[in-house]
């Protein structure tokens, strides 16, 4: 079992949308067996609060579940349970790196370093209008099609 970590900053956006997709992916493929998938913020601001609303109205208009979703903050203990953590930007991935034991052995690093765009960080959508969040859509389904034939060479 292969276990994919996405983070954000308050785990209401950006990384309960990556999980949701990945998630959805990953069915469809058959493989719900063998990757386990989790989402959480580097901030503690939105514990236990389902993801925001207007991106789980965009998530189920392309067919993607975010309602059983809650937010949670990362910690250090995440780095011995997951193979992949994948921040959405740089801020988070540096928050990261400053809880990430010394011996780890998973992969951290950029979520859309799997994607085929050329931006490399997904911005947070929160301030800005609907459109932001179906761009967000739009990298993380790209990144998920990357991730997942990265992953499926080590299953």
């Amino acid at each position: 079992m292969k276990k994919v970590l996405f983070v954000c900053l308050g785990n209401i956006c950006r990384s309960p949308t990556a999980h949701g997709v990945f998630r959805e992916i990953v069915a469809r493929r058959g493989l719900s067996e063998q990757i386990s998938i989790d989402s959480a913020g580097t901030a503690a601001y939105h514990i236990g609060n389902p993801p925001d609303h207007r991106s789980a109205a965009c998530a189920l208009q392309r067919g993607y579940d975010l309602s059983d979703l809650r937010a949670r903050q990362a910690v250090t203990a995440d780095f011995s349970q997951f193979d992949y953590i994948l921040a959405m930007d740089a801020q988070n991935l540096s928050d990261l790196e400053s809880i990430c034991p010394s011996d780890y052995q998973g992969h951290l690093g950029l979520f859309l370093d799997f994607g085929s765009e050329s931006v490399r960080e997904v911005p947070d959508p929160y301030y800005g209008g609907p459109e932001g969040f179906d761009h967000v859509l739009d990298l993380v389904e790209s990144a998920s099609e990357g991730l997942l034939g990265h992953m499926v060479r080590d299953l």
